[in-house]
């Protein structure tokens, strides 16, 4: 009992570390999702937002009248959350923008180096201060997402455009892992999701039309896809994301969240019959090796 204690397993940063685990399996569906998608990968996480939108504001409606959750009010907090929501509209855009100049395989290793910024983004604005535990966790996780993703890796200067793509990416998604782990600390998760989600379906939906995709799903298949996405991934997961960052530290969060990768390699290995190599499966275990080695060395958890 000692042990479980001193890990946090019966704190509120346990049920934060459950919370952050539980999300990163949710967005791990988002890709087979996209996959499976009847409109244009730009056009589908419109949807996953706009179809989740409805359901975040009558949740917070909700918890306004039944717990008086705080509010945004003022510009300054009007801002913030629309920060938050910029940074993960351009993270969707720019990702799937990176899919069309590289490999599939090269845009998410570079997207899951995220962890990376989001350390350096906080130790320069913010002061954070790392141990030597948690910087070897975070280097252990990252090998492991690269052994994940070798076997279809694509190294060529035809690609720089795109692995530049990703790799911004994973500066975006730094920043709104960032914002979100400061709004925590004054606004209630489902107010960061809703305006988040407000706002990234705001700017999303001129890229979609400029990107010539179809934004109409041709099935009642189709659209449950896009209603599965938006609660799955948007409405379940990122909800989740948000409230495990008021507990848990922003680096190891996103961390935290290289558990992603691994479950959409064994969900496409399961529903597409993807090859998934043993090396692939050793990849996945060093990346939950380097998320335990990562928790211990983060004094908040």
């Amino acid at each position: 009992m000692e042990d479980d204690k001193a890990f946090g397993w019966h704190s509120r940063e346990g049920l934060a570390l459950i919370a952050l685990l539980t999300g990163a399996v949710g967005i791990a569906f988002a890709p087979i999702f996209v996959r499976l998608s009847e409109v244009g990968p730009i056009s589908t996480a419109l949807y996953r937002l706009a179809f989740a939108l409805p359901l975040l504001v009558g949740w917070m409606q909700i918890e306004a009248r039944r717990t008086g959750v705080h509010p945004p009010t003022g510009l300054r907090d009007y801002l913030q959350l629309a920060t938050a929501g910029l940074f993960f509209a351009a993270d969707l855009a720019v990702w799937h923008w990176s899919i069309a100049f590289t490999s599939v395989a090269n845009a998410t290793l570079l997207a899951n180096f995220a962890p990376v910024f989001v350390a350096w983004g906080g130790r320069f604005f913010f002061g954070d201060r790392f141990t030597k535990i948690f910087l070897l966790g975070m280097a252990t996780a990252l090998l492991g997402a690269l052994l994940l993703m070798s076997e279809s890796l694509s190294l060529s200067h035809q690609h720089l455009f795109g692995d530049a793509l990703g790799l911004l990416t994973a500066v975006f998604y730094a920043g709104y892992i960032l914002s979100v782990s400061r709004l925590r600390l004054r606004f209630a998760t489902v107010t960061i999701m809703s305006w988040s989600s407000l706002v990234s379906s705001t700017v999303l939906l001129p890229v979609a039309l400029m990107s010539g995709e179809s934004l109409m799903a041709e099935t009642a298949y189709g659209w449950s896809i896009l209603i599965a996405l938006a609660l799955i991934s948007q409405v379940v997961s990122q909800s989740l994301i948000a409230y495990a960052l008021a507990h848990l530290p922003a680096a190891f969060s996103s961390l935290g969240l290289l558990l992603q990768p691994a479950v959409a390699a064994v969900l496409a290995w399961i529903i597409f019959n993807e090859t998934l190599s043993p090396w692939q499966g050793l990849g996945g275990l060093i990346v939950l090796a380097g998320i335990f080695l990562a928790r211990l060395g983060s004094g908040r958890v």
